[in-house]
């Protein structure tokens, strides 16, 4: 059985429907990607923090994972 990701917002404990991708160009290669999950609730929230630092690179839907 596998355990549903959680939004990475601060004190939310929704599953999560996407994974947002960042990266910190000071202190990530390039080829870095680090992801972030996001419920409906605070997907825009999360984009937009990350956008305002630059930090943003893109989302996708989060898929199932399976056992």
């Amino acid at each position: 059985m596998t355990t549903p990701s959680k939004c990475s917002r601060a004190g939310c404990d929704r599953a999560a429907e996407n994974l947002i991708q960042w990266r910190n160009p000071k202190i990530h290669s390039a080829d870095r990607i680090k992801t972030w999950g996001a419920c409906a609730e605070h997907r825009l929230f999360l984009i937009d923090y990350l956008d305002a630092r630059k930090f943003y690179l893109g989302e996708r839907p989060l898929e199932a994972k399976h056992d």
